[in-house]
């Protein structure tokens, strides 16, 4: 199963980080998981073009994504993302989970 954490702070993400793996078929032709990948890449990569400063990530266990500073295309394409995903949780919920917390970051 995919996990997705996702930490908030004053209505705010401050963290996401996504391990596993959908197990909804064979790995490297596993849809779900080239989904997952496919959004949580793209949104990394566009941020990191379009306000570098803004986040750092680590993606050796899975990818783990730190907001460093909130600004209008940052928040979006995160919250996008998120949407995103939701979308897939509720259409492979034995493949994907994601858990939200307030943390005090």
């Amino acid at each position: 199963m995919i996990k997705i954490l996702l930490k908030y702070n004053n209505n705010l993400i401050e963290s996401v980080s996504v391990s596993g793996h959908a197990m909804y078929d064979d790995y490297g032709k596993d849809i779900v998981c080239a989904s997952v990948s496919s959004i949580v890449i793209t949104t990394v990569n566009s941020i990191v073009r379009l306000e570098p400063d803004s986040i750092s990530y680590d993606n050796s266990k899975g990818i783990s994504i730190s907001i460093l500073n909130h600004n209008n295309i940052t928040d979006v394409l995160i919250d996008n993302m998120v949407s995103l995903l939701e979308d897939l949780e509720k259409q492979y919920k034995k493949n994907i989970i994601i858990n939200k917390e307030v943390c005090s970051c």
